[in-house]
Parts: C-alpha cells; structure tokens; sequence
C-alpha cells in the first residue's frame, strides 16, 4: 500500500551537508520536471519582489526567496522530518523507531509542488511553493499534473491518498479498484456530517503515523478498514462517484 500525504507550507530548517539530487530522488521518471520548476523556481529568486508577488508571500517572509535561490546548495533532510505544521507535527517523524522509517522509505509519499511526488526518506532542501503557485512560464498544473498521474497509475497495489484536493489536481489517483480517496470529517448529535479543516490535517497525521507503527499488509479496501477499526479509527465507505477514486470519510 502506498499513503500519499499533502506538504506543508512551514518547513524545518537546516539539514546534512548533502545537497539536493534530483536524479536519486524516488519515483524517478519525474525527474526532468523536477529540474524544470526547481530552475524556474532558483531563477525567479534572484527578484525578491517578483517571487514574493508569485508566491503570496507577506513582508515578514522575505526569508523564504533565499530558501529557493540556494535550492540547489542548500542542506537536505528527509522529507517527512523536513515538513511541519499540524499534521507532520502529529506525524512526529523524528520518534519514530528505525522499523517504522524503513517501512515508511517505501509506503509513504509527500507531494510536493516542487519535485512532484517523493518518498518519505528522501533528502530535499528547505523551500517554498504550492499547488497554486505561480512560476514564469510556467504552470505547475500542466508540469506535473499528467506525469504524476501516470507514475501513481503505474503504481501497483493499494493507494490511499490522503493528499488536499489542491495537490490531487496536480496528479490525481488512478480511477480503479484499489485507490482510494480520503475526507477527513466530523458527524455533530444530528448525524449531519462536514468537513475539518485543523482537526482535518491532525486526523490524517495520526493516521499516517499509526499506519508506519503498525505496518499492516494492506491488499484491499476491506483490509484497510478491519485495519483502521482495529487501529482505533472510524474509517467508512462515502461516495462514488463515477469517473472519480472511491471515497473513503475518516470521522475526527
């Protein structure tokens, strides 16, 4: 089974002293894109004002242009000890046994509007871009949106994507048995269901780190729910829709 997490806009500084290699990234067929918006991104940063306007950046935040003018330079770390905020703090990487960060260099992806989709242990620098992004001559949606889609439709086994729905328009899921789509959701006294924001991304980092202590052998969608209801979560069929994943609706 593969878990597919969004990113985070707040990212850890610092790292080892190995730089970025695009080519040793997972998932290597996406590495001419790859190359592609991290050249556009360094160049865009040698004008603070301009990649300031291009990324919505408020004046506080002028630190994050250096972010991606050293792209290339900078010191890496793997992914998931790379990003924080709500859900990779209730993720909690960095306590992790060595067991769960083995099982999770080959079960679990981050999407990442700047290399597309990498492994959980893979090294990236500190850096600044999203799924709305604007990059010159460039659209993040066009570079990455079919290329990811095929590398996750050659992905073999369950896939469950726990991605927002900003990221899965940057490569959606394949439409077959097996791929799931996840809604974080809250049901009130009246039964009536809604969806979270906060509460979403802390549900989906408990999930996800449940899922890496665990390390279930997941082939099915009846798997994954025995699982999850084990696991201690209320995980539950929501829609179908014809021409879109099967949904599945975690309740927080």
């Amino acid at each position: 089974m593969l878990l597919i997490l969004p990113p985070s806009e707040s990212k850890r500084d610092g790292g080892t002293a190995s730089r970025l290699d695009l080519a040793a990234l997972s998932f290597a067929e996406l590495e001419p894109a790859r190359s592609e918006v991290v050249d556009a991104a360094v160049a865009l940063a040698t004008d603070v004002d301009a990649t300031m306007r291009a990324l919505k950046l408020g004046p506080r935040q002028a630190a994050e242009v250096d972010r991606n003018r050293v792209l290339r330079s900078a010191p890496t770390m793997p992914a998931i000890d790379r990003y924080t905020g709500v859900l990779f703090d209730a993720l909690d990487a960095a306590t992790l046994d060595a067991r769960a960060r083995r099982f999770a260099a080959s079960h679990l992806a981050v999407h990442s509007a700047m290399f597309g989709l990498v492994g959980a242990l893979d090294l990236v620098p500190a850096y600044r871009l999203s799924h709305d992004s604007r990059l010159p001559g460039l659209r993040l949606k066009q570079v990455w949106r079919e290329r990811v889609g095929e590398v996750l439709a050659a992905r073999q086994g369950l896939i469950v994507d726990l991605r927002s729905e900003g990221y899965t328009e940057l490569g959606p899921a394949p439409v077959r048995p097996g791929s799931v789509y996840v809604r974080v959701i809250s049901v009130d006294d009246g039964g009536r269901r809604r969806a979270l924001n906060h509460f979403n991304k802390n549900a989906k980092g408990r999930f996800a780190r449940a899922y890496l202590e665990h390390r279930p052998r997941l082939r099915s969608i009846h798997g994954l729910l025995e699982w999850a209801s084990g696991a201690g979560f209320r995980l539950e069929l929501g829609s179908d829709r014809i021409g879109a994943p099967l949904e599945l609706e975690l309740v927080a």
